[in-house]
C-alpha cells in the first residue's frame, strides 16, 4: 500500500476522533446547561389527569394546572388529555400522573380494588370535591325515545371505554333492566364523538357526563335544524345506591341550561372531585389545596362550575380519605376531614 495513503487514513482517523470529542464535549456542555438552567429554575413537575376535550374534566383540570403553575412556588403544573376517570384511577397508580379528576363512584371502585380489569387497590386520596358529576341522556326527536325502556333497540353511546361516563350509563341502563349488548346497538364514543354522530344522525341517543353546561352538549341544542331532548333517568338512584353505594344521588338539571331545553331533567349524579396520590408530599397538597380557594376567581374564568366550589362543599362526598396535606388547610378552616 502506498506510504502517503497510510499517512491521510492515518490524519482522517485522528480528525474524526478529535471531531468525535468535540462533538461529546458540546452535547455534554448543553446538557449540563440543561441540568443548571432546570436546577435553577427548581421546579417540579406534575401532571393533572382530566378527560376528553369536550366534557369539563378538561378545562376545569386546565384550571387548577394553571393555579398551580401561578401560585405554588418550585412547580409546573400540565393538565392532560385521558379517556377520563378509570384511566386516570389508573395513571395515579402507575406514577404516571400525580393527580387527576374523577368521580366518586370510579374511584370508590378502584379504592377498594374493584375496577373492571384493574383488580388492584388504587391508593387514592382526596383533595377537594369540585362540582356534581351530572349525568345527560340526549335522544334525538322524532326517533320514538320518549322514556328509557324506549332505547331497546335503538343505537346509543355509553361513553369512551374506561371513561366515568361508561361505568354510570352501563349502571342506569341495568338499572332501567336494558342489557348494553343485547338490548340495545352500542357504541363507545368520547364525548366529543358522541355529540358529532348525534349531530349527524347517526346514532338515536348518547350518554355525557360531567359539570354543566357542558360545551359538547351546548353545541348540540344550538344546532340549527336539530332538535334534542333530556331524558329523566332520576328513579334509577335507589337501585344504584343499593347495589354499587352510597356515591349516587337525583339531580334535577335546571330548565334553560341548554338552548331549547325549556324543561328541568331529573338525572343521576355523583361528586366530582381531585384526587391524589397518597404519597404525594403534605406541603405540596397543602399549598395546592390553599390556592385552589386563593385564586378561585382564575378558576371560574376557565369554567362556571368553578364558581360553586366552596370550603363546605368541598369536603362532602368524597368516598375515600382525604390527603393529610389538604386535611391540614381544611382543619385551620374549622372544617374536619376523614384521614386515613
Amino acid at each position: 500500500m502506498n506510504p502517503k495513503c497510510l499517512c491521510w487514513q492515518r490524519i482522517v482517523r485522528r480528525e474524526n476522533i478529535r471531531f468525535s470529542i468535540t462533538a461529546v464535549l458540546a452535547v455534554s456542555i448543553l446538557l449540563l446547561s440543561a441540568g443548571i438552567s432546570q436546577a435553577q429554575q427548581g421546579k417540579r413537575m406534575i401532571s393533572v389527569a382530566t378527560g376528553g376535550t369536550g366534557g369539563v374534566y378538561y378545562p376545569y383540570g386546565g384550571g387548577i394546572a394553571n393555579i398551580i403553575s401561578k401560585y405554588v412556588p418550585g412547580v409546573q403544573a400540565t393538565a392532560e388529555v385521558t379517556a377520563a376517570a378509570v384511566d386516570n384511577c389508573k395513571l395515579i397508580d402507575a406514577g404516571k400522573a400525580e393527580m387527576g379528576v374523577m368521580g366518586a363512584d370510579v374511584a370508590w371502585d378502584a379504592f377498594q380494588g374493584q375496577l373492571k380489569n384493574y383488580p388492584k387497590k388504587v391508593p387514592l386520596r382526596a383533595v377537594a370535591v369540585l362540582y356534581p358529576n351530572v349525568t345527560s341522556l340526549i335522544v334525538l326527536e322524532g326517533r320514538g325515545i320518549s322514556q328509557i325502556s324506549d332505547l331497546k333497540g335503538k343505537r346509543i353511546s355509553t361513553g369512551a371505554p374506561n371513561s366515568g361516563t361508561e361505568v354510570k350509563s352501563m349502571r342506569i341502563l341495568e338499572a332501567y333492566g336494558i342489557h348494553p349488548d343485547k338490548d340495545v346497538r352500542r357504541e363507545k364514543l368520547s364525548f366529543v364523538e358522541s355529540a358529532g354522530a348525534i349531530k349527524d344522525r347517526k346514532i338515536d341517543a348518547i350518554f355525557v357526563d360531567g359539570g354543566i353546561p357542558m360545551s359538547a352538549v351546548m353545541d348540540l341544542a344550538a344546532s340549527p335544524g336539530l332538535k334534542i331532548r333530556l331524558l329523566d333517568h332520576g328513579e334509577a338512584v335507589p337501585k344504584m345506591v343499593n347495589k354499587y353505594g352510597p356515591v349516587y344521588y337525583v339531580f334535577e338539571i335546571p330548565k334553560g341550561t341548554y338552548p331549547g331545553i325549556d324543561y328541568p331533567s331529573k338525572v343521576v349524579a355523583n361528586a366530582n372531585f381531585l384526587a391524589c396520590h397518597e404519597k404525594m408530599n403534605e406541603k405540596l397538597i397543602y399549598a395546592i389545596t390553599k390556592a385552589l380557594f386563593e385564586y378561585k376567581p382564575d378558576l371560574a374564568k376557565i369554567h362556571k362550575e368553578a364558581e360553586s366550589l366552596t370550603l363546605e362543599s368541598a369536603v362532602k362526598g368524597s368516598p375515600v380519605p382525604f390527603h393529610p396535606g389538604a386535611a391540614k388547610y381544611y382543619g385551620e378552616k374549622n372544617l374536619k376531614v376523614k384521614v386515613q
